[in-house]
């Protein structure tokens, strides 16, 4: 099973364990990403294309499910406007065994840093300015491709 969510809804991490959960796994392994304080950001606004976004998400976990044999995939993605301990991502695998679990997760959170189509712009006071993309991202999905 391979669910991918992209909406400005908070996310319900018991509601997505459960999903995960159910396929009757031996392992299930969970990433939850929130909006960081740095620097004194207020805000964190994140814009996408949705056709883009949803299609490079399911290519991922699709990706993913198939290298590892994973039982379930699941990616929750928040756009719209968040505040600095605001859930922003969740990603949740299960397979028959941790490693894979463990291995799916770390890729599809790397991956999916680099190859979603986000943009993302954050607020300190009265100032916006867009996040480049950052080359330690780019160095942790880079180590999947080998």
């Amino acid at each position: 099973m391979i669910r991918v969510v992209v909406n400005t809804d908070a996310i319900d991490i018991a509601r997505e364990m459960s999903v995960i959960e159910a396929d009757g796994a031996g392992a299930v392994a969970t990433f939850s990403g929130l909006v960081r304080a740095d620097d004194g950001v207020g805000t964190l606004e994140l814009e996408h294309y949705p056709g883009a976004t949803n299609a490079a998400l399911v290519g991922l976990a699709e990706l993913a499910k198939a290298r590892w044999s994973l039982l379930a995939a699941t990616i929750v993605h928040r756009v719209g406007v968040m505040h600095p301990g605001e859930r922003i991502v969740f990603v949740g695998v299960s397979a028959p065994h941790r490693a894979a679990a463990l291995e799916a997760c770390a890729f599809l959170i790397d991956r999916l840093k680099t190859e979603a189509p986000f943009w993302k712009r954050e607020t300190r006071g009265a100032d916006a300015q867009w996040v480049e993309p950052r080359d330690s991202d780019d160095a942790a999905a880079a180590r999947w491709s080998a």
